[in-house]
């Protein structure tokens, strides 16, 4: 188990006092084939938009740096975008980079879990597999080390002891085959202070990438608040799945003994990515300091997903970022994007 067993941590939700963001820039071809160009301009505005609430902490392959940097010399933006070379294989930090969390004297440490590559699914991997560790040393944070399995977009938390996640990801056989469900629950409990663990049927049916990682069907904004991805035209894949997932929410209290208040996001879009359709997901948003960055699809259901997503958050700035290609790559904003919580509680 480790020699920090007896010490007691707990996750921040993502809306506590960010540091900054962590993202890495996107140079995989055999991923984003003809696309890689597109998604390297998404990449650089979706963190020219974090950078307005927060600073941004980029991580490129070694000897890359030069080509990156000038992304980010134009126009400048309130909070800096520092780009930094590491061993990396992939560009989805949400998932290869650490989770924060503090210790019960309020220090920052972070949860180091392994990486497959969401079920070895693209090679190689063990660069990314190391990323957590190599930022937080370079960030001089303190490591917690797992043996389990576990992507960022697996989860969402609500800093108060309660997670949400999805069995169709988080008991996929290709991540954690020694684990059983309590298994899972008792590492969780032990590297980021979960007290209930809320499993949801189903993510995304088309989401073969990640197995259905929660950060497309559901998210916490607020402590006791979710919101819930629920299509409104029958004939989506997920019409059926999402309201199942619903009723679980519906019939659930969180660690507080709290019944959930639910917001729900009925609007999806397709946007065009090189003339590829794919679906953007708009509950795949980021939250920096004050903002809200959401993924867009350039559709008329977009200005309807943001009316919702400011309304349940009127303390908060949402931004959208029209990211096609990220949807092409498996992923949205939440996807390359990880926050880095304040040094201190």
């Amino acid at each position: 188990m480790g020699a920090h067993t007896a010490r007691t941590v707990r996750m921040p939700a993502e809306w506590s006092r960010h540091e900054g963001c962590l993202m890495a820039w996107p140079y995989r071809s055999e991923l984003w084939g003809d696309q890689l160009a597109a998604a390297q301009q998404e990449y650089a505005t979706v963190a020219r938009a974090v950078a307005e609430f927060e600073p941004v902490l980029m991580v490129t392959a070694p000897g890359t740096a030069a080509d990156v940097r000038p992304y980010f010399t134009g126009e400048p933006t309130a909070h800096s975008v520092e780009v930094v070379e590491l061993p990396l294989d992939d560009s989805w930090t949400r998932d290869s980079g650490p989770i924060f969390v503090y210790d019960e004297s309020g220090r920052r440490l972070g949860a180091d879990f392994r990486f497959n590559a969401w079920g070895s699914k693209h090679w190689p991997y063990a660069d990314d597999d190391r990323l957590a560790a190599l930022v937080l040393d370079r960030l001089g944070v303190e490591p917690l080390h797992s043996g389990m399995v576990l992507e960022g977009g697996a989860i969402t938390v609500d800093g108060e002891g309660t997670l949400i996640t999805t069995e169709q990801c988080l008991l996929h056989p290709n991540r954690n085959p020694r684990f059983d469900r309590a298994g899972i629950e008792a590492e969780l409990a032990r590297m980021l202070g979960i007290e209930k663990v809320i499993w949801l049927p189903y993510g995304g049916l088309e989401d073969t990438e990640t197995d259905g990682h929660v950060d497309g069907v559901a998210a916490y904004i607020a402590p006791g608040r979710v919101v819930v991805s629920l299509p409104d035209d029958e004939n989506h894949p997920d019409y059926a799945r999402m309201r199942a997932n619903l009723a679980v929410l519906e019939a659930t209290r969180d660690a507080r003994g709290r019944k959930l208040d639910i917001v729900v996001l009925p609007q999806t879009a397709y946007g065009n990515a090189h003339g590829r359709s794919v679906e953007v997901g708009y509950l795949n948003f980021y939250l920096p300091n004050g903002g809200c960055v959401v993924p867009v699809a350039g559709a008329p259901q977009d200005a309807e997903a943001v009316e919702v997503l400011a309304k349940a958050m009127p303390e908060r700035k949402v931004v959208p970022v029209v990211t096609p290609t990220l949807a092409f790559g498996g992923g949205g904003v939440h996807c390359i994007t990880q926050q880095i919580p304040s040094e201190r509680q």
